[in-house]
This record gives structure tokens, C-alpha cells and sequence, in this order.
């Protein structure tokens, strides 16, 4: 590590070493728990075209934020105190988020994108000051994620001074810049884009960052089941409903853990191009794989409350729609460091299709019971597939 005062906040990344997630991290991931209950309840009491669009967009920025700390944390050491100082700032920033999404639409949208901008330029700043002028192509780099936050910035502050379509158009936009700048290196005039050596990582940071992010958003969806069962008359058919909702869960930890996370740890741990196969993996295809966990609670919850009858479009499309998400992320995410699309997976997303085609005559019970026996399915199929092969 350099001798540098400044380079004293950076993570010293040596071949064949593996770091793990500090406390401060995990105590930064608490403020999310918040942000994901946060977006599914909004999601449920906003469930129109409309209020999935914008729904949508929280998530997204939500995701960006938290992912992009993650990497900042990644070249920064939060063992150090101006780190572990920045990421408790970090923290109250998000909390102005996460309240805000609810009325982020309505009267709390500049708190929304001041809190986003904060959080997002403060990092970036703070970044550029704590990398030595020895280390030009990390220093260069974010110079370059400056520039493209700053320029989202932007449409993030004028959103949230407009009202209705302007501040979803808006918004939008600085979304699109901020997604974009990622996928092209950063690009900027004069100085191109960054190169594969600028984006030098610890790799199973990145990875077990990742999949503790999985665990928070399966965690609200225990949460959510267990209250909304908790206030419930229990009768057999909302019994069942709560069953079929956490063993439903169990599968998704399943599919996602039990062959898979520490699989791509691996891959990315031995990557001669980490930073390339991180930005794929863990930053872009991560983010269905914790929509479908999202959008899976907001279907438990709703059955649980109303298991008989039939099922509405609202039920049926989140009954179907969040393991759909769930399984086109991870076998994306599979395929990016396996090589090929894990049959099993691809299987589960046809029968969930063709489950659609008929789940509004079913009750909200049995939706979910296929749902869930599906996703028990894909986990058992790849596990048994799997058994006598690599984790890999």
C-alpha cells in the first residue's frame, strides 16, 4: 500500500485474497431493509401501469445507489474511520430516501432526489480526495463518474422540482445517463473511457456484498409474511397461504445459494478481468433477480390476506411475474460465469408462462402453490443436475 496519507483509505488488493463485508457495511445494509419494504409497499398500494413505472424507477435508483457504493467500498477500506464516517453520512442520506419513496411522485420528490444526489456525487468526491495523485487511473476514474453523476444530477434535482409526467420523464433520463455511463466506461471528451486496469477489485467483496443484498430482500419478504399473518383471523386456507409464501422463499435461497453464489465468488475470484465480469454479473443482472424477490412479497402478502376465490390481474401478475423475474436473473447470472443457460432454470420459466396462460381461474391459493412448487422444482432439478458436476 502506498505510503501516501490519502492512500492509507484504500483497500490493499493482493492476488488469491479474499475480504469479507465489515460491520460497517452491514450496518450501512440496514438502512435498506427500509428502502426494499419501502418499494414493495408502495408497489401494493400503487399496483397500476402507471404506479409499476414508477415503482420501477425507485427500485432502479434504489439498486444504483446501494450497488454503487458497493464498489466505491470495494477500492476504499471501511476499516478506516473517514470511510466508515462517510458510509454513516451514507446512511442518513438513505434514510431520506427510503422515506421519500413513497410520496416520491407526490410532495417529497425533491427530498427523493437530493438525498440521491448526495449520496451519489458525496461518494464520488470523497472518492477523488481519498486516491493519491500516484494512482492517476483510479484518480482519472473518478473524475469520470463525476462527471456523469453531476450531468444526471441534473435531471435528478429538475425532476424533483417538476410535477407528474415531467418528474417521471426526468427521472428517467438521469437514470438512462447513470446506467449508460456505466456500460461505456465512463466515457467523457478528451479522455475517452476508463480501461480494464482502471477497474481493479477484490472480487468476493463484490460477490458476498452481492448475495447479502439477496439475503435483505428475501428477508422482507419473511417480514412482510410473517406480519401480514400476524394481524390475520388464521384460518386453514390463510395457514396453507403462509406456508406456501415462506416455502416459496426457502426455494429462492435455494436457487440462488445453494450451487450458485459461491460458484460465481469462485469464477470471479480467479477472473483475469474481475471489474468486467462484475459490472455483468453483480451490477446489471443482479437487479431482476431482487425485483422478482420484490414483487414475489408483494404476491404473498396479497394472497395471504385473500386466498379464496380467483385471482385478479393483480394477484396474477405478481403471483407469476416475480419468480419469472427471479429465474431469468439467475440464469443470466449463472450463464455469465457457467458459460451456458442451466436447463432447470429455463424449464421453471416456461411452466411459469404457461401457468399464466390459465391462473386467473384459480384462487390465490393454489396460484401460489404452483408458483412455489415450481421454484421448488428448478432448485431440486439443477441440485440433482449438478450433484456429480463442479459447483461451477
Amino acid at each position: 500500500m502506498t505510503g501516501d496519507a490519502n492512500g492509507e483509505m484504500l483497500r490493499k488488493i493482493e492476488p488469491n485474497q479474499q475480504n469479507s463485508a465489515s460491520y460497517s457495511e452491514l450496518f450501512f445494509d440496514l438502512v435498506f431493509v427500509f428502502a426494499v419494504t419501502q418499494i414493495s409497499h408502495t408497489l401494493l398500494e400503487h399496483f397500476t401501469l402507471l404506479g409499476a413505472l414508477q415503482v420501477t424507477l425507485l427500485f432502479l435508483a434504489v439498486w444504483w445507489v446501494w450497488v454503487f457504493t458497493t464498489w466505491v467500498t470495494n477500492w476504499l477500506d471501511p476499516e478506516k474511520t473517514p470511510v466508515r464516517l462517510l458510509l454513516f453520512a451514507m446512511m442518513l442520506g438513505g434514510l431520506v430516501l427510503s422515506t421519500s419513496i413513497p410520496a416520491a411522485f407526490d410532495g417529497r420528490g425533491l427530498w427523493f432526489a437530493i438525498a440521491y444526489v448526495a449520496m451519489q456525487v458525496g461518494k464520488t468526491v470523497f472518492l477523488f480526495i481519498s486516491t493519491p495523485p500516484s494512482r492517476s487511473g483510479a484518480r482519472m476514474n473518478a473524475i469520470r463518474i463525476a462527471a456523469w453523476l453531476s450531468t444526471s444530477a441534473v435531471f435528478w434535482i429538475s425532476g424533483g422540482l417538476a410535477e407528474g409526467q415531467s418528474r417521471l420523464a426526468l427521472w428517467a433520463i438521469a437514470l438512462a445517463i447513470e446506467y449508460i455511463s456505466l456500460a461505456v466506461g465512463f466515457w467523457i471528451p478528451g479522455y475517452g473511457a476508463s480501461s480494464v486496469e482502471d477497474w481493479k477489485i477484490e472480487g468476493s467483496h463484490i460477490a458476498e456484498r452481492c448475495a447479502l443484498f439477496i439475503i435483505i430482500a428475501l428477508g422482507e419478504s419473511i417480514l412482510v409474511t410473517g406480519a401480514t399473518f400476524a394481524k390475520l383471523t388464521w384460518t386453514t386456507e390463510n395457514v396453507l397461504a403462509f406456508t406456501s409464501a415462506f416455502v416459496g422463499s426457502l426455494a429462492m435461497w435455494w436457487i440462488y445459494f445453494h450451487r450458485g453464489a459461491d460458484a460465481g465468488l469462485q469464477r470471479l475470484s480467479r477472473s483475469s478481468q474481475p471489474g468486467r465480469l462484475a459490472r455483468l454479473a453483480y451490477t446489471y443482472l443482479h437487479m431482476p433477480i431482487v425485483a422478482g424477490i420484490i414483487v414475489t412479497a408483494v404476491a404473498d402478502e396479497l394472497v395471504i390476506k385473500n386466498p379464496t376465490g380467483q385471482s385478479d390481474p393483480k394477484t396474477v401478475l405478481s403471483a407469476i411475474g416475480g419468480p419469472l423475474l427471479f429465474l431469468f436473473g439467475t440464469i443470466l447470472f449463472k450463464q455469465s460465469f457457467r458459460g451456458y443457460l442451466q436447463l432447470s432454470h429455463g424449464a421453471g420459466i416456461f411452466a411459469l408462462a404457461a401457468l399464466a396462460w390459465f391462473a386467473g381461474g384459480l384462487s390465490p391459493l393454489m396460484l401460489s402453490i404452483l408458483t412455489t412448487a415450481i421454484l421448488i422444482a428448478v432448485a431440486a432439478w439443477e441440485s440433482i443436475s449438478l450433484r456429480s458436476g463442479p459447483p461451477e
